[in-house]
């Protein structure tokens, strides 16, 4: 059974730009009237647009993104996501960027296995990372008090964007003080985080 290919584009802001990842759906193949372009952002998967889109896969479609996050930023959601369309749905999902997350080849065990295991590994490696922020933060503030030295001011809960945003600025799509207003922080706040973020 020949199925539909549909393709997901989402930026977080409305400022942003989402022609790459259009010219990498068409670059794909896949038809005009099937790329789906929300704006909002991937902390989970209340998005009306993507809902209506996961409504709409049958057995057999493919689901295109161009990366992981593009899909969603929570790795427990985007494994409950996957889950349900490739094994509920009957679905396809192809990640542009990481050619091992495609459930395609042939739709067969081994193909799917392997997807899921990648998938697994990238949940893993997501909360790993976020467990040893949170140490790393801990730590160095026992180790200051420790020493008795001033711990400043705190640092601010960075917004769900703010990396979508650094990384159209490293890329000259937008001006300091214009992402710093889509995040509610100051363009100094910005400009600071945002140089850490892309030395990384």
């Amino acid at each position: 059974m020949e199925g539909r290919t549909y393709g997901y584009v989402r930026v977080s802001t409305q400022v942003q730009n989402e022609a790459r990842q259009l010219d990498a759906m068409r670059a794909f193949g896949v038809p005009e009237e099937n790329i789906v372009i929300e704006k909002q952002s991937g902390k989970d998967f209340r998005r009306p647009r993507y809902q209506r889109l996961i409504g709409a896969l049958r057995q057999a479609d493919v689901l295109v993104v161009k990366s992981i996050d593009r899909l969603g930023r929570n790795y427990t959601e985007i494994l409950e996501q996957w889950s349900f369309i490739t094994k509920e749905r009957g679905a396809a999902i192809v990640v542009l960027d990481m050619p091992l997350l495609d459930t395609r080849q042939g739709r067969d065990l081994t193909g799917t296995l392997i997807a899921d295991i990648v998938l697994q590994l990238l949940s893993y490696v997501a909360q790993t990372e976020r467990e040893n922020i949170r140490r790393r933060q801990a730590e160095g503030i026992a180790a200051a008090r420790a020493r008795g030295g001033l711990l400043g001011r705190e640092r601010i809960e960075l917004p769900e964007d703010f990396r979508d945003l650094a990384e159209l600025w490293q890329e000259g799509g937008i001006s300091s003080r214009n992402a710093a207003r889509e995040l509610g922080i100051s363009y100094q706040t910005f400009l600071r985080r945002a140089k850490e973020h892309c030395a990384l």
